[in-house]
């Protein structure tokens, strides 16, 4: 049988949440798509309130990944620890509260869903992402993996893909917020591409303001930043899961505005 899962790109701000409230469900009907991951870690801006992890879940996702704004909202600690489908990066401390790592059921079948944070650029204090992988695919049996990595460098991204390729069903790259269009399966069977893009506002650097981006990069004292307005887009790819083997055998990138 094959089975069909969507990966979202980052959500950024009302905006992009909004348009994931809009069209999600519409997309998972026409896609057929049976399990769906969103990140969500700029939901609320540099990080995710607890009300705005709800209103993702309650669009359509089955779970919720973070990275490197995990703690940009404080309110986030307490749901955290008590919330299955709310991911944060496996390889940070120990000491930091939540998981990164859960096993979910669809139609009968095991999804181990992971989301990790890369070093190289980002956050060289988090644990070896490589590392922790496998200590993670060791510790229980699951049908399915996949795979969120909220990275900066693609070479990290790629080689992480090399790395699990085989023993993953999918991976793929969050956090720059810019589709790539390298979607593709690997030699051994893991679907691949280094980042999703996002969900938020068209005109905008990265969903954020034109102008508060031009003033930083033009020295000046741009303030807080603030979600562009107007139309958005969701970006992301679609997965094609052989569930007799747990590989992959389509990669899709879809992008709905």
């Amino acid at each position: 049988m094959l089975y069909r899962i969507l990966a979202v790109g980052d959500v950024v701000g009302e905006p992009g949440l909004a348009h994931l409230e809009r069209v999600l469900r519409p997309l998972k009907k026409q896609k057929e798509i049976q399990f769906t991951v969103v990140n969500g870690e700029n939901a609320s801006g540099v990080g995710l309130m607890p009300e705005q992890a709800w209103r993702i879940y309650d669009a359509g996702a089955d779970v919720v990944t973070l990275g490197n704004h995990t703690f940009g909202k404080m309110q986030i600690r307490d749901m955290l620890e008590e919330t299955p489908w709310l991911l944060r990066p496996a390889n940070y401390a120990s000491r930091a509260p939540g998981r990164g790592c859960g096993i979910f059921e669809g139609n009968g079948l095991r999804i181990r869903v992971v989301n990790l944070i890369g070093r190289c650029g980002l956050d060289w204090k988090a644990e070896n992402p490589f590392t922790t992988a496998d200590r993670l695919l060791a510790r229980d049996h699951a049908d399915f993996t996949l795979v969120d990595f909220h990275a900066e460098a693609t070479s990290e991204k790629l080689a992480l893909g090399y790395y699990l390729d085989g023993r993953v069903s999918a991976l793929w790259g969050t956090h720059t917020h810019v589709p790539t269009a390298d979607e593709r399966i690997y030699p051994k069977g893991t679907g691949y591409i280094t980042d999703l893009g996002m969900t938020g506002p068209i005109e905008s650097v990265l969903g954020i303001r034109p102008r508060q981006s031009v003033e930083s990069f033009l020295g000046g004292l741009p303030g807080r930043y603030q979600p562009a307005e107007g139309p958005c887009k969701l970006q992301g790819a679609v997965f094609t899961v052989d569930s007799g083997t747990g590989l992959c055998t389509a990669v899709e990138r879809v992008e709905l505005r």
